[in-house]
């Protein structure tokens, strides 16, 4: 259906003034049923004539795409997850049903959030808004007269509303349209408890997901917490009988380029405040979609052993590790540096062992001469006694710029067959035996966290400017002699220090 264009609908206001009230009322007419029209096909502008002070953003725009191809019977199966605070339950949950509805008065939806009280919420506003005089004009669904429930209630012509909690019965409810919004809450995932995602799994699975109709639809609209919430588990178990029927669609708080998801909304300098008061996992899981989970985990953040001083230890010797990336662009790795001080820590016993502590961890996509610019500036910060560059990518310009200034460093190389995941158990023993130390920074929190989602997390390169830099650390070398002439600590010198209390 071709509706009318901005420049048509703007040539009829501006002729309203100037014709007779005869003219003027089938002038109005017009406006008025092109409108009805557009509500009808078009679910983001429904919303904006229901939400009258509704912001949109591009993610909007893409969750009506892919609400419409449901509507249309294109779509079966979807999956959104995005951040909390970006209008995912009043799309999903209240304005989604209520146009559906109206197009489909005779089909029945299923409504799930993680409590019924929730859930009923979602239910009583639907129906209002589907009572209301605006909603009315462009729609012609009526609730039956004895409609009166805000979470179970119908249309005259048969269609059915029924909101329920998880873990609720859904026993003779039928469904074309499911619907689950958040099915896990923020008190749940506290208890870091695998039986409370699995429970949830089990329920979708054995009650809403038996009760939908031939030709039904299932949308999840969820903000993510784990590998093993629902999409975690649908996602697994899907790929892993071969189906992989689901569209997945995840927007990050903060996308790849740097920019808010949400910017009519959100201020990148608010998320990035929010970013640096929550914890690293709960950023990555809630705000970027982006859960890490342990299990598999080669190195688990249990591992590590945490330095709680206000200053690092007397450091014998300073490994530094670059791992480049070929170019700066949005779909590009990040270039990755790590430091790290060897110092003697004496053991229960009272004989000193070799220890090793990340004393800086950088990451950031950058254009070759940053790369150099950033390469020179932390040399110069740390002035380490081993620089290793990986000899790929960008690393290897970097070494031959680097070597032109006067810096000495090695070139790494991985031998064959030695991938990530090899390098990565080659130093395993190393955080197992107790003699790896971070110190209490953000900074420090997100290389233990890189880590800790490697093989399964979206990005590896601090892992891989750590397996470098330990690599070399397990071929011994590196602790300082008796008759070495005795200098100032490294670690006091400069901005070194000031980095190592970076929160």
């Amino acid at each position: 259906m071709s509706f009318l264009t901005k420049k048509e609908v703007s040539d009829y206001q501006s002729l309203i003034p100037l014709v007779d009230d005869d003219g003027r009322a089938k002038i109005l007419q017009l406006l008025e049923l092109d409108k009805v029209q557009r509500c009808k096909e078009s679910y983001i502008f429904f919303v904006s004539q229901m939400w009258p002070v509704f912001i949109s953003g591009k993610h909007h725009q893409i969750m009506a795409d892919a609400f419409e191809r449901v509507a249309k019977g294109e779509l079966k199966r979807l999956i959104i997850n995005m951040p909390p605070r970006h209008t995912k339950s009043e799309f999903a949950s209240y304005l989604l049903p209520a146009w559906f509805l109206g197009k489909f008065p005779h089909k029945k939806i299923i409504q799930t959030a993680h409590t019924a009280e929730l859930a009923v919420g979602f239910g009583r506003k639907v129906r209002n808004l589907v009572s209301s005089d605006p909603y009315q004009k462009v729609f012609g669904t009526k609730l039956s007269s004895d409609s009166k429930a805000a979470g179970r209630w119908n249309t005259d012509v048969g269609g059915e509303y029924f909101a329920i909690g998880v873990g609720g019965a859904v026993t003779g409810k039928g469904a074309d349209l499911l619907i689950i919004d958040d099915p896990h809450s923020e008190q749940e995932a506290k208890q870091n408890n695998p039986a409370v995602y699995d429970n949830v799994y089990e329920w979708y699975t054995s009650g809403p997901r038996q009760r939908l109709q031939p030709g039904g639809a299932i949308i999840i609209v969820m903000t993510r917490w784990s590998k093993r919430d629902l999409t975690g588990q649908i996602l697994k178990n899907s790929e892993k009988d071969g189906t992989n029927e689901w569209e997945v669609i995840e927007f990050p708080a903060i996308l790849p380029s740097g920019t808010p998801l949400w910017p009519g909304f959100w201020k990148k300098e608010e998320l990035e405040a929010l970013k640096a008061e929550l914890p690293v996992a709960k950023w990555e899981a809630q705000y970027q979609q982006n859960p890490t989970s342990e299990e598999g985990a080669i190195i688990k953040r249990e591992n590590w052993r945490i330095w709680t001083e206000d200053a690092p230890p007397q450091c014998e010797y300073i490994i530094q590790s670059w791992d480049t990336a070929f170019e700066k662009s949005n779909r590009a790795d990040y270039s990755a540096c790590t430091t790290w001080g060897v110092f003697k820590q004496a053991d229960d016993k009272g004989n000193y062992k070799t220890n090793i502590i990340v004393l800086d961890a950088f990451k950031r996509r950058m254009e070759f001469p940053e790369l150099k610019q950033r390469a020179f500036e932390m040399y110069k910060e740390w002035s380490p006694d081993s620089l290793i560059v990986e000899k790929k990518a960008a690393g290897a310009p970097l070494v031959y710029e680097l070597r032109q200034m006067g810096i000495p460093l090695q070139e790494y190389t991985p031998g064959k067959g030695s991938d990530k995941i090899a390098r990565v158990n080659a130093i395993s023993d190393l955080f197992a035996s107790g003699v790896v130390w971070c110190p209490e920074t953000r900074w420090a929190d997100e290389l233990m966290e890189e880590l800790a989602a490697f093989p399964n997390g979206d990005h590896d390169d601090l892992v891989d400017s750590t397996s470098q830099a330990l690599l070399r650390f397990r071929q011994g070398g590196f602790v300082s002699i008796s008759s070495d002439e005795p200098e100032e600590p490294k670690y006091f010198k400069g901005r070194r220090a000031d980095r190592y209390y970076t929160v």
